[in-house]
């Protein structure tokens, strides 16, 4: 029995220690890495599509007076700075979580600005990809302009995918630069290249209209050159109706 006394006796030494040691542990005061030292922040689509760059959420921060650096790591609230981060116009998400050794870490996810509204109505804005609209800011971006008789509800249902079906092309995306609207809600494409107007009517089948300019630029106006015509329409279906500039020859 005496072998089964020791083993005993072993043990509740050794949990006497582990105890010991875990009360010093609890005890002792904040280590460095109790402080928080370091924000990463990580920004999905920077600013090369959207506005936002990792100083502007660090000032969106120091605003608001919700100081990081430097405080006690269990004194920092996570769902408060993705509450203040999420109130954003230019934000759709923000996760903030406590990482090892003293580090805080921002993930964001912002709201990419697709077109421009500049409607003759004197409303200046910008609608993202989800057809939401953020309000004109300070923020610059190389964007699609969309001018003319806009109202807020047919720029998030019409011109939205309009301007992503243009963006999701390489040539479109280089191509047009500006969409105006006329008053019965019908589309003029204005061209970077070549001095005239593309004519697309109502925007429906926008995809195949696009496509069938696309085949005129390429096997029309290459031969015949790009500033003959004033006006192309593709309005109709299997058909291109073009308006010659005058005092130019075919």
């Amino acid at each position: 029995m005496n072998w089964r006394k020791c083993i005993i006796i072993a043990l509740d030494v050794v949990i006497g220690v582990y105890l010991v040691i875990a009360m010093m542990a609890f005890d002792k005061p904040k280590e460095k890495s109790d402080i928080c030292q370091e924000v990463h922040i990580t920004i999905e689509q920077e600013a090369s599509q959207g506005f936002l760059s990792e100083k502007d959420i660090q000032q969106m921060l120091n605003s608001s007076k919700l100081r990081l650096i430097q405080q006690p790591m269990d004194q920092i609230n996570t769902r408060q700075v993705e509450e203040l981060l999420k109130s954003h116009d230019l934000i759709e998400n923000a996760e903030c979580y406590k990482a090892i050794q003293g580090s805080v870490c921002i993930n964001i996810k912002q709201r990419i600005p697709i077109i421009r509204i500049m409607a003759d109505n004197g409303e200046d804005y910008y609608v993202d990809n989800h057809g939401k609209v953020i309000r004109h800011n300070n923020y610059t971006c190389n964007l699609l302009v969309a001018t003319g008789h806009i109202t807020k509800q047919y720029a998030s249902k019409v011109l939205a995918p309009l301007a992503i079906t243009i963006m999701e092309d390489d040539f479109w995306r280089n191509q047009v630069v500006q969409l105006n609207i006329l008053d019965d809600e019908s589309v003029e494409v204005i061209p970077r290249v070549g001095e005239h107007i593309a004519y697309i009517g109502q925007p429906t089948k926008v995809a195949s209209k696009l496509e069938r300019l696309r085949k005129f630029y390429r096997y029309g106006l290459n031969e015949t050159g790009w500033n003959l015509y004033s006006r192309i329409s593709v309005e109709f279906d299997n058909q291109i109706i073009c308006k010659k500039r005058k005092n130019k020859k075919a």
